[in-house]
């Protein structure tokens, strides 16, 4: 074999396994991608349905305590925020928010013991419960699977190839107040 061919081959296989290597690397984003935006899609389920059910626990309260206006508008403008939020950096403010006039509602609740009593105020409390416990395990997946879509981006070789290929990191889904989420709100049976 002569040398120029040889330099061919080798120039050749060289190539081939950088094609791989980008095929590989590309697929291998474009799926973390799409279980980045699968996790979204479960946190903004989750969120769904907590403002669904907030309109049914205000109304519950209300009856009772009709002269606390101020917390029943704080928590309707928190479930609009949370259901017009897009993305996780609104998200975040709007969880935020969400949590402060859930505890808001719930220490309205503590003065009314004939509300705290009621089975359709038990009833909404515990599925609000189970729904914010939905809600953590959603926002835990989904930052898991940012952290490991963006670490594909960031490290070498790939962050040579990744974003030119299209590929953006994804923002976390933190809460921009910690003081708000530092202890759920309190529910008493």
């Amino acid at each position: 074999m002569s040398g120029g061919l040889i330099a061919l081959l080798i120039a050749a296989g060289v190539l081939v396994i950088l094609v791989g290597y980008v095929w590989i690397t590309y697929n291998s984003l474009v799926t973390l991608r799409v279980r980045v935006d699968e996790a979204w899609s479960d946190i903004t389920v989750q969120l769904k349905r907590r403002a669904d059910l907030i309109p049914a626990l205000v109304e519950s309260v209300k009856g009772y305590a009709a002269h606390e206006k101020s917390v029943f508008d704080s928590v309707t403008q928190a479930r609009a925020e949370t259901i017009s939020a897009q993305g996780p950096a609104e998200a975040s403010v709007a969880e935020g928010h969400m949590q402060q006039a859930l505890k808001s509602i719930f220490a309205v609740a503590e003065a009314y013991p004939q509300l705290q009593a009621s089975q359709n105020f038990l009833q909404l409390q515990s599925e609000l419960v189970d729904t914010e416990n939905k809600v953590q395990a959603a926002r835990r997946f989904y930052n898991g699977g940012v952290r490991e879509y963006n670490t594909k981006i960031q490290v070498f070789p790939n962050t040579i190839f990744a974003r030119g290929m299209g590929f953006a990191e994804r923002d976390f889904f933190e809460v921009d107040d910690i003081a708000s989420i530092s202890e759920p709100p309190r529910i008493q049976f």
